[in-house]
């Protein structure tokens, strides 16, 4: 299944997205795709009802804003300098273990909704990234089990602020946690339907311009290492979000680098979870 939610912010509603592409409403099933959703065996569950109810539901009109696909989580984290050209346009070296580091939940936002340029921003950036959805609460797992204990899939755009994040010290998050720096969706699509995450295609254009073109199969550290190292430093609860870091082709190593500037429009998209697009907007009191 493709989980949509779809209203205005803060007020979304849970659907899905058929084959055919209507966007249904299934709010008379469950309220919200949240932790409790998630952890109740709530994909099945909502499988069923749809067997069975699909025909009654609202179809939701297309001009309808699409919202983040899931409430907000209680973590997203992280993982940075998981493609090895990546971390040589960084000037970092290859990591031998997975760099982690969190996003603020309040920087989720809509795969269409715009981006905002943070106030005093001189290289606010972009990059496209695989997240995982957790569907199973996950404590000291082995990589072995770590696909049980993943719901789906879902497209990140890890905007950053490159100043904030490298030239301010301390750690990152000062530069991954602006508001609106997580667009997520437009859905998750549910593990089923993502035969090997550790091999998909993934890009990103600014202006029309394609800067960001790999496959996740360049992963330093794939899916299933990802999950398990991270369950052995923190637990990880349903329907938390880790983003599986960018490939190389980010503004920060360009030479000259280049940034975002308002009027700016992302477009971005991974095999099998759809695109996303985002307009660029200077901040505001």
């Amino acid at each position: 299944m493709k989980l949509i939610r779809f209203g205005d912010t803060g007020k979304e509603k849970p659907g899905i997205q058929t084959e055919d592409g209507k966007w249904l409403d299934v709010s008379a099933f469950v309220q919200d795709y949240d932790e409790a959703f998630f952890g109740s065996d709530g994909i099945a569950h909502l499988k069923e009802w749809l067997g069975k109810n699909a025909a009654h539901c609202r179809e939701i009109p297309k001009e309808t804003r699409l919202g983040p696909p899931l409430a907000r989580p209680s973590k997203l984290v992280c993982v940075g300098l998981n493609y090895a050209k990546h971390a040589e346009e960084s000037g970092m070296a290859v990591p031998k273990e997975p760099v982690l580091f969190f996003k603020s939940t309040t920087a989720i936002c809509g795969p269409y909704d715009e981006v905002i340029i943070p106030k005093n921003s001189i290289k606010t950036d972009w990059e496209v990234e695989l997240a995982i959805v957790m569907g199973k609460k996950a404590s000291y797992i082995e990589e072995s089990e770590a696909f049980d204990h993943i719901a789906g899939y879902v497209l990140h755009n890890d905007i950053s602020e490159r100043a904030f994040q490298i030239e301010k010290g301390g750690q990152w998050c000062k530069g991954k946690g602006c508001d609106t720096f997580a667009p997520l969706g437009p859905y998750i699509a549910t593990a089923d339907e993502i035969k090997d995450p550790n091999n998909l295609e993934l890009w990103l254009d600014v202006n029309g311009e394609r800067l960001q073109h790999s496959s996740t199969s360049d992963f330093v550290f794939n899916v299933q290492e990802v999950v398990s190292y991270i369950s052995q430093y923190m637990t990880l609860l349903p329907g938390d979000v880790i983003s599986t870091g960018t490939p190389f082709g980010v503004g920060l190593g360009f030479d000259p680098p280049r940034y975002l500037k308002p009027g700016d429009c992302m477009e971005l998209g991974i095999e099998g979870l759809g695109k996303s697009k985002q307009t660029c907007i200077a901040y505001k009191k």
